[in-house]
């Protein structure tokens, strides 16, 4: 049952666009029959079975919208140069499709600083808190900014300047989550 769930969450993820791991297991878990099962799957077991699902039923599309994220993804750390910003999740994975949206964590004194960027430059965004697992039991909110660049949606989590040296956790594996600069992304692309 375990393995049905994440391969159920895995094609949901794929073809939905669900972005959480806990409610695709739900969700899964409901298709299946299984509503009251403690026996669900851990991210990483998802993750594994959304890659299988990628190269089974999707080999022929999701490598191109990858590179189409990662291009505008690219794109959008230039404009934001300013802020040192890092792609995480997804699209620096490679487990993005056509529903993902572009991560990205900038760092700034205040969190003022991006909302006044955007709003000079006209662009239209949604601001929010976004909750992130630091340590092993420590989690914090940190401010967010959604907006649209072309087809694709935009996060925008800020962090405090000397927040750089520590990333939050992944959650897919509980360690620091990997953040690419500019450099990195432009060499996945090439």
């Amino acid at each position: 049952m375990r393995v049905r769930i994440a391969q159920e969450a895995a094609r949901l993820m794929a073809e939905q666009g669900i972005q959480d791991f806990y409610a695709a297991k739900r969700k899964a878990a409901q298709h299946l029959g299984a509503p009251d099962t403690r026996n669900m799957p851990r991210n990483q077991e998802i993750e594994a079975a959304l890659e299988a699902y990628q190269r089974l039923f999707q080999s022929d599309e999701q490598p191109g919208y990858l590179r189409e994220l990662r291009e505008s993804a690219a794109k959008a750390m230039r404009f934001l140069e300013e802020f040192c910003p890092r792609l995480v999740g997804p699209v620096l994975s490679g487990t993005a499709g056509r529903h993902a949206h572009i991560n990205l964590h900038l760092f700034a004194d205040t969190p003022e600083e991006i909302g006044f960027f955007l709003m000079e430059l006209n662009i239209p965004f949604h601001a929010s808190q976004k909750r992130m697992r630091l340590g092993r039991e420590e989690w914090q909110e940190f401010p967010s900014f959604e907006f649209l660049a072309g087809d694709h949606s935009v996060e925008l989590v800020v962090f405090p300047r000397e927040g750089r040296r520590e990333s939050p956790r992944s959650p897919v594996d509980g360690r620091p989550m990997h953040r690419a600069a500019i450099e990195e992304v432009e060499a996945l692309l090439n």
